[in-house]
């Protein structure tokens, strides 16, 4: 039983990684390892509880006889529910950040963007845009501010080949954004979530890495813009309700959004709760404070006008069910023992933690960023020493790694795949025009993380 579940993951590793081909989405094929893999292990759970669970099998009995249904019972509540309650927790915090970045879209919060950017020269545009979406991402989610992004940029410039260029580094910039904070990224808030990493250490260690893997594929691609870039400025969607929101309404509400979720980490510290708690104090907040904007029109008939983002809601649910399958699909593996031993093999065999992420790194690029990322997370107690202590160097390693590397191919995250959608992109077009560019910046921000982890 334990071969069948590690093959039904490495079929979901190779369908994931064939998904542009085939046409089945992520997400499906996550949730289906998470539920078969579950019902597989529970009906051989006897053995497996047996092998890993002994002890507090044992006390779970208290003296009863051990039927089919106590190992059923022990496996529901002390197994399977521990691992739904690592992956509710990023989840229900992926829904909170989502959540907020809908009401900030739909009271014309990123109009500000569209105002900055307001020029016909390609590398101010370039650069102006790639800013404005590494700084939201690293404090709001990655996936959905490059929608976002990505939809202000596709109104703008009205050359497909351009657009691909412009759209392949907003996905790069958001990524690294993303994967320098605890809470722009879900492989980051998973380390932050197991007390693998600590907020302020990760990102001191990830900050200049993840800006050199943005800043360099970017200069390379603005070299490839032309002189003058094609622009469409257009008015301002009619949004509804939110039309009457003046400019410091929105200020406000993007101060307390932002401002909010920078409290999470401390929150967590003082309460030790999890970090969605605090996302979802902040919605909350977020949500009063845009009623309390918008009450003049509460019953008015704007209201069953307002614009509503179906590419964020589609985006986002897909992604809450894809980290839900994955973190549920790997969890099964865990509990066969396969990973500790996949552990012992790598600590015997390669003996180096920059290899394995390298190798995560280009792994990434074809399956999948975060999935890859999860696998190399649970290969390891948190509570190990040296390299793999609290703030190692493994966790940051994992964590640049999978994130950059999975940018080296359009379908690496699903922020590549929404891309390739929008913008009708071929794998080939990108393998050649974006891959060597990403690849240099992975290189030198490797190069910077390894110093870093040298001197300090």
């Amino acid at each position: 039983m334990t071969l069948i579940i590690v093959l039904m993951l490495l079929l979901s590793y190779l369908l994931i990684a064939t998904g542009h081909l085939t046409g089945v989405n992520k997400a499906a094929i996550a949730m289906f390892l998470a539920a078969i893999g579950w019902v597989v292990y529970i009906c051989w759970g006897q053995d497996f509880v047996n092998m890993l669970h002994p002890g507090q099998y044992a006390e779970f009995l208290a003296g009863r006889e051990s039927t089919t249904e106590t190992v059923k019972d022990f496996i529901y509540d002390s197994v399977f529910l521990k691992h739904v309650g690592k992956a509710a927790a990023i989840v229900m915090y992926l829904l909170a950040t989502m959540s907020i970045i809908e009401i900030l879209n739909n009271n014309g919060c990123f109009d500000f963007v569209s105002e900055w950017i307001r020029t016909r020269n390609p590398n101010r545009l370039l650069w102006t845009i790639t800013l404005a979406t590494f700084i939201l991402s690293a404090n709001l989610d990655n996936l959905t501010t490059t929608i976002v992004m990505l939809v202000i940029m596709h109104q703008i410039v009205r050359s497909r080949p351009q657009r691909m260029l412009i759209g392949s580094a907003i996905v790069l910039a958001a990524v690294c954004g993303g994967c320098f904070t605890v809470i722009g990224d879900p492989t980051g808030l998973l380390l932050w979530a197991n007390d693998a990493v600590t907020a302020t250490q990760f990102s001191a260690y990830l900050a200049l890495p993840a800006l050199a893997a943005w800043v360099v594929p970017t200069m390379l691609i603005s070299h490839q813009l032309p002189s003058r870039i094609d622009i469409e400025w257009q008015m301002a969607p009619y949004r509804g309700d939110d039309t009457r929101l003046n400019r410091w309404q929105r200020i406000l509400m993007l101060v307390v959004a932002i401002g909010g979720l920078w409290f999470v980490p401390t929150f967590l510290s003082i309460t030790r709760l999890p970090a969605f708690l605090g996302a979802l104090c902040v919605l909350s907040v977020l949500w009063v404070v845009n009623e309390a904007f918008n009450r003049k029109l509460d019953n008015a008939d704007q209201m069953s006008q307002r614009r509503i983002p179906r590419v964020i809601q589609y985006q986002a649910i897909q992604q809450m069910l894809f980290v839900m399958g994955i973190m549920l699909g790997i969890g099964v593996v865990t509990e066969t023992g396969v990973l500790t031993e996949v552990a012992d093999w790598i600590d015997k065999t390669i003996d180096s933690l920059w290899v394995v992420g390298i190798v995560s790194g280009l792994f990434s690029s074809v399956v999948d960023s975060f999935m890859m990322a999860v696998s190399d997370i649970s290969l390891y107690d948190v509570w190990n020493a040296g390299d793999y202590a609290r703030n190692g160097t493994y966790w940051k390693v994992i964590a640049y790694c999978t994130a950059v590397g999975g940018c080296l191919l359009s379908i690496g995250n699903i922020s590549g795949v929404a891309l390739m959608k929008m913008e009708h992109i071929h794998l080939g077009w990108y393998l050649k025009n974006i891959t060597p560019k990403v690849l240099a910046g992975y290189i030198i921000g490797l190069a910077i993380l390894f110093a870093e982890t040298l001197l300090f």
